[in-house]
């Protein structure tokens, strides 16, 4: 019998016919997916994006929608095991009963590293869904930083969004990114911080409103196939770990400024920018999310 299955298997080499392995047999991956509302399919309206607006019920289930296409594409390029952060607002925008159930979900807005909260060097990819445009872009669907106070970050000299500050402390975990999906705007700017990300376009931004949608069902199948190419060729990198972050950030409130200079750390550039040092990203990263998100000046 052994005989006979060796030469089986060799017939069947010869002839050409794979052996494919399930994709979690080819190595197993960790996935880690951070989700956005803005950048989402279908969604082009305040109203769609707060907690309060009329159409919120509605952003949720297209938010979901994406999500969970980029989850199928994920499992399909061999992840197994995927971990997905709600990103948007007060965080706690996909319900856990419609996400697919193959992923865990990490839920709510007081997290220390926000968009990134759970990331770490365990991770073999990042994927980002539904991201947006940074402040300041004079063309972008809902551009904005932050909680949309921010008029410019910078982090090293370099001027980024979320999608980049966001990437570059995946880059601090030697962790890629390996998929950003929004409008054509916000996958151009992911490319200063990830050049080699595969980006889905699922809308064309006109100006910082107004917005030509890519069909529904067409976004969703790029985006799962788009995740399940992505996955699959990502390769984990060196941790890239610079010995200092200096972090620049202007807001065109000055009455930020004024506050935020209460940390010790925090110099006044301007009457409207800030700067500050951390010796690693993640310090940054939460110190970054602390300015934009807890202080209230008024």
């Amino acid at each position: 019998m052994a005989r006979f299955v060796r030469l089986s298997l060799v017939c069947l080499l010869v002839s050409g016919v794979s052996l494919a392995l399930p994709a979690g047999a080819q190595g197993a991956k960790k996935v880690y997916i951070s989700v956005d509302m803005e950048g989402i399919s279908g969604v082009n309206s305040d109203n769609q994006t707060s907690a309060t607006g009329a159409e919120y019920g509605r952003a949720r289930k297209l938010m979901v929608e994406d999500a969970n296409a980029a989850i199928r594409g994920a499992f399909e390029g061999g992840a197994t095991d995927v971990l997905v952060n709600d990103s948007h607002g007060g965080q706690r925008n996909l319900l856990p009963e419609d996400l697919d159930p193959r992923a865990r979900l990490i839920s709510h807005s007081f997290k220390r590293h926000g968009m990134m909260e759970g990331l770490d060097s365990t991770f073999d990819a990042v994927l980002f869904v539904g991201y947006h445009a940074k402040a300041g872009s004079p063309r972008g669907v809902f551009a904005h930083t932050g909680s949309g106070v921010v008029a410019d970050l910078q982090v090293n000299g370099l001027s980024v969004g979320e999608g980049g500050m966001n990437a570059i402390l995946a880059r601090w975990y030697g962790v890629p990114v390996v998929l950003v999906t929004g409008d054509d705007v916000a996958i151009e700017q992911q490319k200063a911080t990830a050049p080699d990300v595969r980006g889905v376009i699922v809308k064309r931004a006109i100006n910082t409103r107004a917005v030509e949608l890519l069909p529904l069902v067409e976004a969703r199948r790029n985006i799962q196939q788009t995740a399940r190419d992505a996955v699959a060729g990502a390769r984990k990198g060196r941790p890239e770990r610079l010995s200092q972050y200096t972090v620049r950030m202007t807001f065109p409130n000055p009455n930020i400024p004024e506050v935020v200079t209460a940390f010790r750390e925090v110099k006044l550039v301007t009457p409207t920018t800030v700067e500050f040092s951390r010796e690693s990203m993640p310090d940054a990263y939460r110190l970054i999310r602390v300015l934009y998100r807890f202080i209230n000046p008024d």
